[in-house]
């Protein structure tokens, strides 16, 4: 298991302010942990190609659960993923944290217990992942981060769920869409995020996210933050490059694919901007260009493309107008971390996978945003990418 702590800065209002970043900061330790359960990195593959059937099966116009359930891949229970510890009532849970979905809910390892604080609506609640599922009641109750505290949350308490083992649930950072027909009677609700904002605790429904990549063998670090109503502007250098977001997720458009100086292709792709997502992945006509220009061979033992020689040209594309690269340093898995995706032997091994000819056809998962800062904002409406500091 790779645990990793990480530090949350909140970002408060004074009533009357224009914007969240005109105040003073107010920074509260948040651990995160960083964790891996997996033994192979194939079903680290299995599991995000589930989840990436998932979209798309949304896309196609699939509303019902168990339509969505059907095709989805066989999974193994084995992620890479980031936790977060949220307090609900007055019990602490390891949450994921996806921007991928929108539901708040717990129960999948440690069992909820009811406080005076908690107030069961007796409405049914059910959300798939392509990867997992849970179903059970609709709660609400205070919900804290760090002391960071909204009240009358709404939280799905699983009856029951499936590949959820290792983690207690997930908080979802997702739009207020994603939330639509996953409680009975009620066509979307607020979401934690939210919450926080009509009850005055942040001023701006915004959220910063900076991620790290391992460092060595480690299993823990310092090294990353999240911001909750603005932007901590010490995460990123330069500017944020920001593009409308594409409902329902945080959606936005990347082309101009290129590896080195050789052009991937430029046709626009559908993208999900994914915390919630392991791998990157690019549609099937610029991966299969990938794989020649790099001289990379799909490696069938574990999913991932694999390079007897480490290569030595950048991997891009084009965001908003702006170019984001990844040198092979960033985009090979470090071989330091070999145990942790169960990869053995001296190839050389990258997280760029094929998405598919369907949309969403690309999805820019965690191990991207581990070198770049990411924003997630509902007030306008827009994803925004900057480097890393």
């Amino acid at each position: 298991m790779v645990r990793i702590a990480i530090r949350t800065v909140i970002v408060g209002l004074v009533i009357g302010y224009a914007s969240a970043l005109s105040v003073d900061k107010k920074t509260i330790q948040l651990p995160l942990k960083k964790v891996s359960t997996v033994t192979h990195a194939r079903n680290i593959v299995a599991r995000d190609a589930a989840r990436l059937a998932q979209y798309k099966q949304k896309v196609a116009g699939s509303s019902n659960v168990e339509e969505r359930q059907t095709g989805s891949a066989p999974v193994i229970n084995e992620v890479f993923t980031y936790l977060a510890a949220v307090v609900v009532g007055d019990q602490t849970f390891d949450l994921i944290v996806d921007t991928g979905s929108s539901n708040t809910w717990v129960g999948a390892t440690t069992k909820f217990v009811a406080t005076s604080s908690a107030v069961n609506t007796g409405k049914s609640v059910e959300v798939t992942y392509g990867s997992g599922s849970f179903s059970g009641t609709e709660w609400t109750d205070t919900v804290s981060l760090n002391g960071i505290t909204a009240t009358g949350v709404s939280i799905g308490v699983a009856k029951t769920s499936s590949d959820f083992e290792g983690t207690d649930g997930i908080i979802g950072f997702g739009p207020e869409d994603l939330t639509e027909d996953t409680v009975s009677g009620v066509s979307e609700f607020p979401t934690f995020l939210q919450d926080l904002v009509a009850q005055g605790v942040i001023g701006e429904t915004i959220l910063g996210v900076q991620y790290a990549p391992p460092a060595g063998s480690e299993d823990e670090d310092t090294n990353g933050v999240l911001t909750l109503g603005g932007v901590d502007t010490t995460a990123f250098t330069g500017s944020i490059t920001y593009t409308t977001a594409i409902d329902p997720w945080w959606g936005v458009d990347v082309s101009d694919f290129a590896f080195g100086s050789t052009s991937l292709g430029t046709a626009t792709a559908s993208a999900i901007v994914d915390t919630g997502t392991t791998l990157v992945y690019v549609p099937s006509s610029v991966y299969s260009k990938f794989l020649t220009a790099s001289k990379g061979t799909l490696d069938e033992d574990t999913g991932l493309v694999k390079f007897t020689k480490a290569p030595t040209s950048n991997f891009s594309f084009v965001f908003g107008g702006t170019t984001f690269t990844l040198t092979p340093a960033q985009y090979l898995i470090p071989t330091a971390q070999y145990d942790n995706w169960g990869i053995t032997g001296s190839d050389f091994y990258t997280f760029i996978n094929d998405g598919g000819t369907e949309a969403p056809d690309t999805i820019i998962g965690f191990t991207f945003l581990e070198f770049y800062y990411s924003v997630f904002d509902t007030t306008n409406n827009r994803v925004g990418l900057a480097p890393n500091a």
